[in-house]
């Protein structure tokens, strides 16, 4: 690719400007800005429905390099509401692309912005917490700093914002399981990864992706076997809907399983709070505890929302399903990173098991749940 030249200006809510060159496409967009620490998988943080409302730099200084291709797309298109990069790659090398990224971000209309001190805006984020931002390029950029500064700070909060609804399936699809079939499982699409669905049909699951404003009757239609929640972008506590399709879940001893926006839906199910984290968690190299092994993980994260439950010991579900246990812990900053009910066959983790663009040290989390329907099944089959 051809380097551009035109101007670009990356615009912060507190006024802070970084001055760079055009990348991608050429305007306006808005959003919050946070960092993503990613050595590679570029293309999976890009097609990462989560990133939804946000614009996402890149910490690793040469983006692009590998170009994009048909199969690493984990949704239908590009959902980041913008990008940054320190350098991008003049050149695509690898075997397997079909096109530059660059291209990639034209033809879905992201706007983006190259050749700004990321490191900078890094530490500035990570010093005074994520925050509104704009990149204005091309004919934008020559707008006044006052006025790109009052659109900036124009635009919505992320704190309060419901976004399933730009990210979900319309209607049901359905992936066939792959080996010996389990049953159904309902995953309720609040932003949903390809390489989740994949999991869960190898390990035996019809999957039925459903809409966000899917009914517990829609869900108890598919006859499942079990319920998934996926990950999503948003704040979880503006999510009222979400909550109260999930406690009818847990009523009716549905076995469940959630990641990342799941998580935190989980948690406010059993009747724990969520709150914001001043800067989340972005990447693919974040240690995690199981605390059931005693092991720690690496593993993929993109999350701005925590659960606020008690980090030591068993403790009672506020909202009566008996008692709970964190079961996952962040050790970069003891961040609750995972859920486990003791009573009822319900457990989350607030990271991404399916991790497309790597680890894969989470990946027996799929396992976990198999293993957890298989024996409900076998369970409920014995008292019958």
């Amino acid at each position: 690719m051809t380097i551009t030249t035109d101007p670009a200006v990356l615009v912060l809510e507190d006024g802070t400007r970084h001055t760079g060159r055009a990348y991608g496409a050429r305007g306006t967009t808005l959003g919050e800005v946070v960092f993503a620490t990613g050595m590679t998988g570029y293309q999976e943080t890009l097609t990462d429905p989560s990133y939804a409302g946000q614009i996402v730099l890149q910490t690793a200084p040469h983006i692009g390099n590998t170009g994009v291709n048909d199969e690493d797309p984990e949704s239908r298109r590009i959902w980041v509401a913008g990008y940054i990069v320190r350098e991008p790659s003049r050149v695509v090398s690898n075997w397997r692309a079909t096109g530059s990224l660059d291209d990639a971000l034209t033809a879905d209309g992201i706007v983006g912005i190259s050749g700004i001190d990321t490191r900078a805006v890094t530490r500035h984020i990570r010093t005074a917490g994520s925050m509104r931002g704009g990149i204005f390029s091309g004919e934008a950029a020559a707008a006044s700093d006052d006025e790109q500064l009052r659109i900036v700070r124009e635009a919505p909060q992320m704190a309060g914002l419901n976004l399933s609804a730009q990210v979900s399936v319309a209607v049901e699809q359905v992936t066939p399981a792959r080996g010996e079939r389990l049953g159904a499982v309902a995953v309720l699409d609040l932003g949903v990864k390809q390489a989740s669905l994949d999991n869960l049909a190898l390990r035996g699951f019809d999957v039925h992706v459903l809409p966000h404003d899917a009914t517990f009757d829609d869900i108890r239609a598919i006859d499942p076997v079990a319920v998934f929640y996926s990950n999503g972008p948003g704040d979880p506590a503006a999510s009222d809907d979400h909550v109260a399709v999930l406690r009818r879940v847990l009523d009716a001893r549905l076995p469940f399983f959630g990641i990342c926006f799941g998580n935190q839906l989980l948690g406010r199910a059993l009747g724990f709070g969520t709150y914001k984290l001043p800067f989340g968690h972005r990447g693919i190299n974040q240690p995690v505890l199981d605390r059931a092994t005693g092991r720690v993980e690496i593993t993929a994260h993109n999350h701005g929302f925590a659960v606020d439950a008690p980090r030591e010991g068993a403790v009672d579900s506020p909202n009566g399903y008996g008692r709970v246990e964190v079961s996952h812990i962040g050790l970069n900053d003891n961040v609750v990173e995972g859920l486990r009910a003791l009573d009822i066959p319900a457990f989350s983790v607030q990271y991404h098991p399916e991790a497309a663009g790597g680890p894969h040290d989470a990946n027996y989390l799929f396992d976990r749940f198999r293993d957890m329907v298989s024996a409900h099944l076998q369970t409920a089959k014995e008292h019958n």
